[in-house]
């Protein structure tokens, strides 16, 4: 077994830590210049790229498109729907001039007095202004309908206290944006839209999540519905992982997109919208790395399979050579991504101690020994198991434990968030227990004031409404004593 890298801090001892040095040291991103801002370096935004590939390819299977809208948006657009601005309105940057000019007195630019807008525009928080505003032009008949855009790209939220990829001021993202004829189309979309989310969870990030609906108070700035994917990462906090909401007729009657339905009579659009965003990758992290440094699941990792060879020299480093190419190709064959690393610029150790950092989720050795044995020396990532194979048949191999890593580290997680979903109907033992992480499912009065009260004293928030999880013999609520109205997870977050 590999021995702990001794500059990363262990989980036990401070998981904060342990995470934002991992981020940082995997080379994953880093802090940028401008305040809570980053940097995704390379090797980060190829894990992003393997997630946003997947998930494309998915939206597109259910007839959404992609298209772009602009960054910047008028602020009256703003105005025209309350909860929406009201939800928004303390995280906006506001663009006010356009130019700059040279500062002659002192050197360096300043910003031209002469230049200041005529209306001031915003920096996205989020695009359902701007792209109601733009279906407005584009919508005319329920023939048009239904309208399922989506786009990639950048928004700013001012975010005070920040943290790589789980909270930054400029973040990547996606967002779909659907407009319908009807509620129930509407519904059903917001509906299926969480389902592909929570699918790519599991079958892609090898993430169990629980799906289920916000309170009120925790639901997205003007929306009637909430949908919310909740996972647990190793500390017991919870991440919302994807978010899908049915925003009913609002952006349509704000922006008065309106529509002649088959009945040859005026009706305002119904709408969703839906995203993730690179708050991904910490679910990533924080679901299955170890002290090691990352760990990947197959499905995501940029490079599968690592192939280091070992040569002492000429004398036997040709043969070695043509042997692992002949391997590389082998596997490349089967579509596993393979890095063959015979740079000679470091040392074999370092190499190993490198890809068991960035979480490689196989790693083949060979050297003079092994190529006149016609073995191979194996290791997962996951369980840092080493073992010694034959070469013959390894590509086959290598094929199977990848696939064996995925469904691995998926029960692995699954494992530890059922053993840590708790039911609790007494409010002093979850005080007690909530600190030290885990999900509650706990029943709940449906007042935003017990709601408050909660957050106020345990700094846990109800994550969700959970599907699949009994609505039945509810009892009575932990804080208030009145009748509970539903049962909820209860959890600390990110």
């Amino acid at each position: 077994m590999a021995k702990e890298l001794k500059d990363l801090t262990k989980r036990a001892t401070d998981y904060s830590r342990w995470y934002n040095e991992l981020v940082v040291k995997a080379d994953l991103a880093e802090s940028a210049d401008v305040r809570g801002c980053m940097v995704i370096k390379p090797y980060g935004y190829a894990i992003w790229e393997r997630m946003q590939q997947n998930l494309d390819a998915r939206f597109k299977k259910t007839g959404v498109q992609n298209a772009y809208f602009p960054m910047l948006i008028p602020k009256s657009f703003l105005s025209k729907e309350a909860d929406h601005v009201e939800g928004f309105a303390k995280e906006c940057a506001v663009v006010t001039h356009y130019r700059l000019k040279a500062d002659h007195e002192n050197g360096g630019v300043v910003v031209d007095p002469e230049a200041k807008l005529e209306e001031e525009l915003i920096i996205r928080p989020t695009s359902e202004t701007t792209i109601w505003n733009t279906y407005r032009k584009w919508i005319h008949s329920w023939r048009d309908l239904p309208l399922c855009c989506n786009q990639w790209c950048n928004v700013m939220r001012w975010e005070m206290r920040t943290r790589l990829f789980l909270r930054t001021a400029e973040f990547l993202w996606q967002e779909g944006h659907t407009a319908h004829a009807t509620r129930e189309e509407a519904e059903e979309r917001a509906r299926q839209m969480l389902d592909v989310y929570a699918d790519f969870a599991r079958e892609v990030m090898a993430m169990p999540v629980i799906r289920g609906v916000k309170s009120e108070t925790e639901r997205f700035a003007g929306a009637l519905d909430t949908y919310t994917i909740e996972a647990m990462m190793q500390d017991g906090k919870a991440l919302q992982s994807g978010t899908s909401h049915f925003l009913g007729q609002n952006f349509g009657k704000a922006f008065n997109v309106q529509f002649i339905n088959k009945e040859n009579e005026p009706e305002f659009a119904w709408a969703t919208s839906w995203g993730v965003s690179t708050r991904l990758m910490g679910a990533l992290i924080m679901t299955h790395s170890d002290d090691n440094g990352l760990v990947l699941p197959p499905h995501l990792a940029p490079i599968q399979v690592v192939i280091i060879p070992i040569s002492k020299g000429d004398k036997d480093g040709g043969a070695l050579d043509e042997r692992l190419q002949a391997l590389t190709a082998e596997l490349e064959a089967k579509g596993i991504r393979v890095k063959y690393d015979n740079a000679d610029n470091k040392r074999p150790g370092f190499k190993f101690a490198d890809y068991e950092l960035k979480g490689v989720p196989v790693r083949l050795v060979m050297g003079a020994r092994d190529l006149e044995n016609g073995t191979v020396e194996l290791m997962r990532r996951d369980t840092l198991e080493k073992t010694t194979l034959p070469l013959e048949g390894i590509a086959d191999h290598v094929e199977a434990l990848l696939e064996e890593i995925q469904t691995a580290l998926y029960t692995k997680a699954e494992n530890r968030l059922k053993e840590r979903i708790y039911t609790c109907n007494d409010y002093e033992e979850f005080k007690s227990k909530v600190k030290d992480g885990g999900f509650f499912l706990c029943p709940w009065d449906g007042t935003p004031e017990t709601e408050a009260r909660i957050k106020e004293e345990t700094q846990a928030t109800i994550r969700c409404v959970p599907f699949g999880y009994s609505q039945e013999d509810l009892g009575c609520d932990m804080v208030s004593g009145k009748p509970a109205t539903c049962r909820v997870i209860m959890a600390r977050s990110y």
